[in-house]
C-alpha cells in the first residue's frame, strides 16, 4: 500500500490547532492547494474539496474517527472501496508545551495496486499542509 506521513511541531496546544483543523472555511487561507473546503468537520459529516489544480471538480470526503482534539479521519474514493485513501490527523502534545502534528494517507482497495502507481509524490504538498497549519497557529 503506498503512503505518505508529515509530522511537525507547532507552539500551540491541542484546542488551539484543533480549532484550526476543524474550521473549514479558513483553509483556503493557510492549506497549500486547498481552493475551498465546503461542510462540517465532525464525525459522519460529508466534505467537499475544491483543489487549486481543479476548483470546478470537487472531491468528496466523508470524516470519521474524529476524537476532539486529537484525530480525525478524512476518507474519499471510488465505489466499493475499489481505491481509496484514508488521511488521519493527529495531535499529540508534548511535554515541552509544544503539540506535535501529524498527518498520514494511505491508499487502498482492489485497484491501488495499479491507481498508487499513478499518484506522484505527496511529500512535498503534506510539508507544505504541515508548514501552513503550523505558520497559521502560530501566527
Amino acid at each position: 500500500m503506498k503512503s505518505f506521513a508529515v509530522t511537525t511541531k507547532i507552539a500551540c496546544p491541542p484546542e488551539a490547532i484543533w480549532a484550526v483543523l476543524t474550521d473549514a472555511t479558513t483553509y483556503s487561507d493557510w492549506a497549500a492547494g486547498v481552493h475551498r473546503l465546503e461542510g462540517q468537520i465532525e464525525n459522519g459529516a460529508l466534505l467537499k474539496l475544491f483543489t487549486v489544480s481543479k476548483p470546478e471538480r470537487p472531491m468528496s470526503l466523508r470524516v470519521s474517527a474524529v476524537e476532539s482534539p486529537k484525530t480525525f479521519t478524512l476518507s474519499g474514493g471510488l465505489p466499493l472501496n475499489l481505491f481509496r485513501g484514508d488521511r488521519t490527523v493527529t495531535l499529540t502534545p508534548q511535554p515541552d508545551g509544544t503539540t506535535e502534528f501529524s498527518m498520514r494517507e494511505v491508499f487502498s482497495g482492489w485497484l491501488e495496486p495499479i491507481m498508487g502507481r499513478m499518484i506522484p509524490d505527496l511529500t512535498e504538498s503534506f510539508e507544505a499542509y504541515a508548514a501552513g497549519l503550523k505558520r497559521k497557529c502560530e501566527g
